[in-house]
């Protein structure tokens, strides 16, 4: 491995608030690594792997316990960002096999990788700066009919994040975990809710008015209110929205 002071792991970089995030890492020398299916994003190594499948996870695992057991830089951070909205549709209604594969996605990968980037840290003895960001979104604070697997999963992931921050600041761990929802961002998400049908998705007509009324936050925009967050004095297991700091 190259010398480099920090290491980045983003999932789902490849498009939306990953890329994203990936074009504007805040460090001057850093080794970013895209963990997804189709990787292409430029200025990163690119991580194989399909976060539905556990096998992945696994792999994911490994590869981190690799890089920090030889890493000698001062920061390592992970942001989890990878999910996915489809199917759309009210439980019971969509195909049970794309349902089962959203809920690995959304509600079991994010804390498998996340206690898979602290183990990695742990084993290596790592003391420098460490962060783990999960995404999270106001999905998994209410309900939204049509989105029961998402909303689940977030609302997963956002107490997953407030308990293993607590762990961390229990044991005096290296690492800060936070969740951060950047609020309705221009991605092709946006663009899979408007086209989906109200009866399908209630609350399409939202959506809709927000993209008319140019009320989205521009990707690059909401990457840097994110990467922002590793400079802000926030205890550690935090859940925050962007758009109220």
């Amino acid at each position: 491995m190259r010398m480099t002071d920090a290491l980045v792991w983003i999932t789902g970089a490849s498009s939306g608030i990953g890329a994203a995030l990936a074009r504007s890492v805040p460090f001057a020398d850093a080794h970013v690594f895209d963990i997804s299916r189709s990787g292409g994003t430029p200025g990163t190594e690119h991580l194989a792997a399909d976060l539905a499948d556990p096998a992945a996870w696994a792999a994911v695992e490994a590869h981190l316990h690799a890089q920090l057991g030889a890493f000698e830089g001062s920061t390592a951070v992970f942001v989890h960002n990878a999910g996915t909205l489809t199917p759309v549709g009210f439980a019971g209604e969509v195909d049970s096999a794309a349902y089962r594969t959203q809920v690995l996605v959304n509600a079991a990968s994010p804390p498998v990788l996340g206690h898979a980037f602290l183990a990695a840290l742990n084993s290596s003895g790592f003391r420098g700066r460490a962060h783990l960001v999960m995404l999270s979104s106001g999905a998994g604070k209410k309900p939204y009919e049509g989105w029961s697997a998402y909303c689940a999963g977030k609302a997963a992931l956002d107490l997953w994040v407030r308990t293993a921050g607590a762990e961390q600041a229990t044991r005096g761990g290296p690492c800060r975990v936070l969740a951060v929802g950047p609020g309705v961002v221009s991605t092709g998400m946006q663009e899979l809710i408007r086209q989906t049908d109200a009866r399908d998705f209630p609350n399409v007509e939202r959506f809709v008015e927000l993209h008319e009324h140019d009320e989205l936050t521009d990707p690059d925009e909401a990457a840097r209110g994110i990467w922002g967050l590793l400079d802000r004095e926030l205890e550690n297991g935090a859940v925050v929205d962007l758009r109220s700091l």
